[in-house]
């Protein structure tokens, strides 16, 4: 038995929606919030069902259509290393998270990541990270108001 290429995407999607929904029953509730209509649980867990019902939709409808001998799962061409890096610059990221905070975080995670991609010239770097990463943090630490942590690094070295 041969699986599609939408077939294999389908499948990671729904096996991601059903983690997900998982892990979203574990989110702990403040009491007397599991009574309420909407909780902390609601919108991941709704996320989780649509994501769970598209790819089974999706599943079904390419094993239905996959009647064509073209549509095979080739995985030559496609650059593997790439992508394991781009994961570590990822994980990266969230490591780097705790010690250097959210913005520069962010910057030094997209300039890895154009790089990674191809981008060399540092001035395209900085144009393409800095004002993208400082508008993020504007919306939520300005706008949504939600705390973003500085970092160990900048509060021993600045006593935030």
């Amino acid at each position: 038995m041969t699986i599609s290429k939408d077939q294999l995407g389908a499948l990671i999607f729904l096996v991601l929606s059903i983690a997900y929904g998982y892990n979203a029953t574990l989110i702990p509730l403040l009491p007397g919030d599991e009574f309420e209509p909407i909780n902390a649980q609601s919108l991941p867990i709704a996320l989780a069902t649509l994501g769970g019902i598209f790819s089974f939709l999706l599943l079904v409808g390419s094993t239905l259509s996959s009647k064509r001998s073209d549509d095979k799962l080739v995985l030559h061409g496609y650059d593997f290393a790439l992508v394991g890096k781009l994961l570590a610059l990822i994980v990266g990221f969230a490591l780097a998270l705790e010690w250097v905070g959210f913005l520069l975080a962010t910057v030094l995670f997209l300039i890895g990541g154009y790089w990674l991609l191809g981008e060399r010239r540092p001035k395209t770097l900085l144009i393409a990270s800095l004002p993208f990463a400082v508008g993020i943090w504007f919306v939520l630490a300005q706008l949504l108001d939600i705390y973003l942590a500085p970092g160990r690094l900048f509060s021993a070295l600045f006593g935030g």
